[in-house]
């Protein structure tokens, strides 16, 4: 197959850099980054996951602390045919006030608002922790020393009485309508943030699960966007994370990019891609577009790509 120049953007081995530097037991540490400026240069974005296999040791691990840019929190079940049950009851404190994360949720963190930190009260399967960061590729830059004068002047502007369960989505939104019935797909696409489940948000993040090799294949034919875009494909192997379970061809401006790992592959704005070929499929994967600046449904998908789908 001829290369193509996007191949420089696909991410299929990740970079351990982010978590605590002590042992933490039933939780993936390092986490697994598979976006950032080190990886794609010039991408202001940095994206990062670990596997919970249990009650994390220590537990708390992740304390107060807050970031310099918005970041939106994910929790993800890894059970494809139950995939709004988290496995887990968590609680994240967020500006001094208790939530409570117990299906697939997302939650999001505008700049400066302490958080954290998050306990696991109750845990039954394995799940996904997420961090996406808009506004840097660096890990580092968006961490705020709590002690400085930065921190203490943010902590001086928040007023206490603020609810925070307007910024965490506490389930999936069935928003995307598939024009066809794709076997192995059920219930296509869930959407976890856009601003019409938290204003202000300015991100549409949406996923679903594969079971199997989906028919009809392709299912997702050539498209644009007028905002850029980031599209994962997750494993559900805790113990193999970087295994994909399947091998796809992604077809980016005509030509194959071939996906047999978990990987991130950045997708610049307005730049054809599509149609997304499933060649192996071995075990569930779960497919996640994530597209900052795109609000809602209808800017994330101006040129009707889902309405042509129902045309084929």
């Amino acid at each position: 197959m001829t290369k193509t120049s996007y191949e420089k953007n696909l991410i299929q081995k990740p970079i351990r850099e982010a978590g605590p530097k002590y042992e933490l037991k039933n939780r993936m540490n390092p986490s697994m980054t598979y976006m950032s400026a080190a990886q794609v240069p010039g991408v202001k974005y940095y994206i990062e996951f670990g596997w919970v296999w249990g009650i994390p040791e220590p537990n708390p691990h992740t304390p107060e602390h807050m970031h310099r840019f918005n970041e939106i929190i994910l929790h993800i079940g890894g059970d494809g045919n139950n995939p709004e049950d988290l496995g887990a009851d968590i609680e994240c404190i967020v500006g001094g006030q208790s939530l409570t994360i117990n299906n697939t949720s997302a939650l999001f963190v505008p700049p400066f608002l302490k958080h954290g930190p998050l306990t696991w009260k109750k845990y039954r399967r394995p799940h996904i922790q997420m961090t996406v960061t808009v506004g840097t590729g660096s890990m580092r830059e968006n961490w705020v020393d709590m002690n400085s004068e930065e921190a203490k002047k943010a902590l001086a502007k928040q007023k206490n009485g603020n609810n925070y369960t307007k910024y965490l989505v506490s389930k999936p939104v069935k928003e995307v309508v598939a024009g066809m019935s794709v076997k192995n797909r059920p219930g296509g696409s869930s959407t976890l943030m856009n601003n019409n489940l938290v204003p202000g948000s300015n991100i549409y993040i949406e996923g679903g699960w594969v079971l199997g090799m989906p028919d009809p294949n392709p299912h997702i034919f050539e498209h644009a966007h007028d905002y850029e875009e980031i599209v994962m494909h997750f494993g559900d192997d805790y113990r193999n994370p970087e295994e994909l379970g399947g091998e796809i061809d992604f077809y980016i401006d005509g030509k194959p990019l071939t996906i047999t790992k978990t990987s991130a592959l950045f997708v610049p704005r307005g730049v054809k891609h599509g149609p997304l070929v499933w060649k192996k499929f071995s075990r569930p994967h779960l497919e996640m577009a994530i597209m900052p600046g795109a609000g809602t449904l209808a800017q994330a998908d101006p040129g009707g790509h889902i309405k042509r789908r129902e045309k084929k």
